[in-house]
């Protein structure tokens, strides 16, 4: 039997390398569509130019399009859904993906179906003259874009001075991914709810804190599923994250199945469907609440390689499953460590990257610590601060992925592996 070509936007080295490990790998073929810097790594995006692009590579190929699978962002996450549903292959409607990838549309949604919940927020425009009167929130809160890669634009304001600063850096960046998703959210007929508040609105929220975990599953011909959940660890100032950990074992487990009951009713009101998603909640320990942060469209890739090092195969499993209209299936505690993380490389000032470690100092790591990746984010040349996806408070210049007996294993090579790395920095120009 000729093996299944899966066709992957962005494909990746390392999600090559990923996707090797589900199991019956010889049965599929990967194929990338785009590449990571065309859909990924960049702020000039063009939907419908990335649409016909995908099309064209798509149309060139000569044999069958059994799948099509994608793990990154918008546009990527609705790029794939539309180029599946195109090609009759299994993929979630439109209008149930945006109502999570809209960050206010998701919170209409979620006071619908989990009130209990939903943090205070308040969609409004960050161009409106007044915008801080359309808030009715106390300080602190967070104001972010209703479509942003991960914690960009995301800024915690404790005051009007505050607000006003993060206002005026949303206003000179919101363009560069709302107006590509406004280009989609007029293919869909948006709650009314909304009032207008297209792809360049924001979305103020209820500053809420406590600890932080993840579930990740799957919905299939209305058949519900999760398949592991993560504790996410922020760093010491609260801000930016530190650490992805699987298994999940700071949140008790009558906890957890609290967070995977409150997802499933999310989904099934927005109608989502023969796809695969996660969630994120933060568990307010003294008050015994959880409040849900976000739902995200997708198998986390961040997940992936966390997900075979403890049991034996990555996500992207369930995610190649899904796309060949089967019913998805993970390993459970089939792999070579009994945890893992994901832990960020940060920098906490603006600089010149002048050097980044080499082939041959990650093959030293990977020596020393068996199992473990690094991914860089930085390239010799680059100023941190121009770099795409950043977060709004440090840089990250990449990513180790780490197995080990025990957390305290893991947390004690994460440190000797950090202290070592031969990063250089130049001071930036002063900005004119």
């Amino acid at each position: 039997m000729s093996p299944k070509n899966i066709f992957v936007l962005g494909l990746t080295d390392v999600q090559r390398q990923e996707l090797e490990t589900v199991r019956h790998a010889e049965d599929y073929t990967f194929h990338g569509v785009l590449d990571y810097e065309t859909l990924v790594n960049t702020t000039d995006l063009n939907f419908e130019q990335l649409m016909r692009d995908a099309r064209a590579e798509l149309d060139a190929f000569d044999g069958s399009i059994d799948a099509i699978i994608a793990h990154w962002d918008f546009p990527v996450s609705v790029m794939s859904t539309m180029l599946a549903a195109e090609h009759d292959l299994p993929a979630p409607s439109l209008t149930s993906l945006l109502k999570s990838e809209h960050k206010g549309w998701s919170r209409i949604e979620q006071k619908k179906s989990v009130p209990e919940c939903v943090p205070g927020f308040a969609v409004f425009d960050p161009f409106a003259q007044n915008a801080l009167a359309s808030i009715d929130l106390d300080f602190p809160f967070w104001v972010k874009p209703v479509k942003a890669h991960s914690s960009a634009l995301g800024f915690k304001v404790e005051n009007e001075e505050q607000f006003d600063k993060a206002l005026a850096e949303i206003r000179e960046h919101i363009g560069e991914i709302g107006d590509a998703f406004d280009e989609v959210l007029q293919q869909v007929e948006v709650s009314a709810e909304l009032a207008g508040a297209g792809g360049n609105s924001c979305l103020a929220e209820q500053f809420v804190e406590g600890i932080q975990a993840a579930p990740e599953g799957t919905m299939f011909r209305g058949e519900y599923s999760v398949h592991g959940v993560f504790d996410m660890h922020k760093d010491a100032d609260g801000t930016s994250f530190a650490r992805l950990d699987y298994p999940a074992s700071t949140v008790p487990e009558r906890v957890q199945q609290r967070m995977i009951d409150l997802t499933e009713r999310y989904l099934r009101q927005v109608g989502y469907d023969n796809a695969c998603f996660n969630s994120e909640f933060m568990w307010d320990e003294a008050n015994d609440q959880l409040w849900l942060i976000e739902i995200n469209t997708r198998i986390s890739q961040s997940h992936s390689d966390l997900f075979a090092k403890v049991d034996g195969s990555s996500n992207h499993e369930v995610a190649i499953d899904i796309a060949l209209g089967r019913p998805p299936r993970m390993p459970h505690r089939e792999g070579d460590f009994a945890v893992a993380s994901q832990a960020m490389i940060f920098h906490d000032e603006d600089a010149i990257v002048t050097r980044i470690p080499t082939a041959q100092d990650k093959a030293e790591i990977e020596r020393r610590f068996p199992g473990t990746v690094l991914t860089l984010t930085v390239a010799e040349g680059d100023r941190l601060s121009e770099l795409p996806g950043q977060d709004s408070y440090r840089f990250v210049l990449g990513k180790l992925y780490l197995g080990a007996d025990s957390t305290e294993q893991l947390l004690a090579d994460y440190a000797a592996i950090t202290a070592e790395l031969p990063f250089e920095f130049a001071p930036a120009p002063a900005d004119d």
